[in-house]
Formats: C-alpha cells, sequence, structure tokens
C-alpha cells in the first residue's frame, strides 16, 4: 500500500475513539464560533468536524451548516448530538485534502484542531480556500508548539515511526510565522489570539489515559508500543507524565491554544494556493 494512503487510513482508525474527547473539546468551541464571526443566514463548512461540537453551536447562531469528516463513526455520534439538541445540520463524510463541494460554496470555513492533523497542510489549506467565497472568512483552531500539547506531539513523535516525506507536523498550525506564510497572498486581515482552556482531570495520569484512549496519535502508539516494546512505553508514560504534571492544577490541565482568522482576498489568480 501506499505509504500515505496506510497514514491516512491509520489516522482515521485512531480518530475513530475520539467522541469521549468531545466533553472537552465543547468548552472552546464557542470562542472560535465568536471569533470566526458567524452569524445568522451564513453558509458555513466545520471541517474535520468530529462529533460535531463547533458545527452544533454555530447552528445555534443561525447559521446553515455542513459538517465534515473522514471518521463515519464521529459523524454518527454528530447527527445524534444535532437530534438531541433539535438542530438541523448536514453531516458528510469526506476528506479535507479532497472537499466533496464546489468552488466559493461557503461564506465561513471553520476548523477546531481538525485540519490540522491533514498529512499535507498546502492541500488541506488550498481545499478550504477554494470552497471559501472571496471575501469570506477562514478560521481555526490549533496548538503552539510551546503549549502542552505542542510538547506532548513532539515527544510522542520520538516515539513514533517517521511519517511517509512530505507529512507535516500538526503544531505546525500553531506557529504564526508559519501559519502567515501558508497563506501567503490568498487572504488578508490575518488575526491571532492566545486562548486558555481547562480539562477536567484527576491527576496527570488521569489525562494520559483519557489521550490514549481517544486521541489518534496517541491510540496509535499505545497499540504499537504495548505489542514491541513494553518498555519503551512505560518510558513515554514517563515523559508525557511529567510535561502534564507542569500544567495540572486543582483537578484541571491547562491547555493553551491558539484560534486564527482571515478574509479571503476578493480578487484571485485561482481558488487554490
Amino acid at each position: 500500500m501506499d505509504p500515505l494512503v496506510a497514514f491516512k487510513l491509520a489516522q482515521k482508525v485512531g480518530w475513530a475513539s475520539f467522541g469521549p474527547q468531545e466533553i472537552i473539546s465543547m468548552i472552546p468551541a464557542p470562542r472560535l464560533a465568536d471569533f470566526a464571526r458567524v452569524e445568522a443566514g451564513q453558509h458555513l463548512l466545520d471541517v474535520a468536524c468530529g462529533t460535531g461540537v463547533v458545527a452544533i453551536t454555530s447552528r445555534r447562531l443561525g447559521a446553515k451548516v455542513v459538517g465534515i469528516d473522514f471518521a463515519a463513526k464521529l459523524l454518527e455520534r454528530a447527527a445524534y448530538n444535532a437530534q438531541l439538541s433539535e438542530l438541523e445540520v448536514d453531516w458528510v463524510v469526506g476528506d479535507v485534502e479532497n472537499l466533496p463541494f464546489a468552488d466559493r460554496s461557503f461564506d465561513t470555513v471553520v476548523s477546531q484542531f481538525g485540519h490540522i492533523f491533514a498529512p499535507r497542510p498546502a492541500l488541506a489549506l488550498s481545499e478550504m480556500l477554494r470552497v471559501l467565497r472571496p471575501g469570506g472568512t477562514i478560521a481555526f483552531s490549533a496548538w503552539p508548539p510551546e503549549s502542552l500539547a505542542g510538547r506532548t506531539f513532539f515527544v510522542t513523535s520520538r516515539y513514533m515511526p517517521p511519517p511517509p516525506p512530505g507529512v507535516a507536523p500538526p503544531i505546525q498550525w500553531g506557529d504564526q510565522p508559519i501559519v502567515r506564510e501558508r497563506f501567503g497572498d490568498a487572504v488578508k486581515e490575518v488575526v491571532f489570539s492566545t486562548e486558555m482552556a481547562l480539562s477536567p482531570v484527576l491527576s496527570p495520569q488521569h489525562f494520559r489515559i483519557m489521550l490514549e484512549q481517544t486521541a489518534g496519535p496517541l491510540v496509535r502508539l499505545v497499540d504499537m508500543l504495548q505489542k514491541s516494546n513494553p518498555s519503551k512505553l512505560a518510558e513515554f508514560r514517563s515523559e508525557f507524565d511529567a510535561i502534564s504534571s507542569e500544567y495540572f492544577r486543582n483537578n484541571t490541565v491547562r491547555q493553551d491554544y491558539l484560534i486564527v482568522r482571515a478574509i479571503k482576498n476578493l480578487e484571485q489568480p485561482s481558488d487554490g494556493l
């Protein structure tokens, strides 16, 4: 199998178990919707929407919302959440690197910690901008390299086999100079805001176990090391817990993150990058 195809299939399997994390991802969702200036009547796309927390939050504000994710299991939960909330959202199984929508279909495109895991950032961003109308808003949340998530991503990557050539680290989406470079001249009015969310946990170890069971990269790593190198797994867990303990206080873990907003330029030589 092509290494990139295999990599994306492993991602899909790993992220299928993300559902329980929705209770934490609900907390920053309204902030992203507010930062993206979501309002009634907008056509909005939530990319890598997971269990639909941003999509549903945006629908409650009156936007006409489509949520897309490559994990069908997560979309089943998203549909349940929408039905329970008595809100109508269109759910689509699909890949951010090949969005199944026409050019200029949406007024707003958002992603909460989702599109950052697309293996090829240029392709993912090109697709997100392609389906966004000129003058529309793109906004997303990402983890900075210096944050808890950024630091633990780095540790995790040291224990994982190297990704296929061309696959970029997710935490680059939280690096402001890199984000500006990726946008290039396709957008204007790029705005950054540093935010903070608290995740309720009983200990750093409790935090890690939760991620080991729900976060795609850690799901894959633990499965691999349990079978091949248990002592290496113990070493990884010790490193992970040491970092997490720096952010743990009063039964919460502090998670700093970045949100980004930009406006697609009105005049483009093409809709891609």
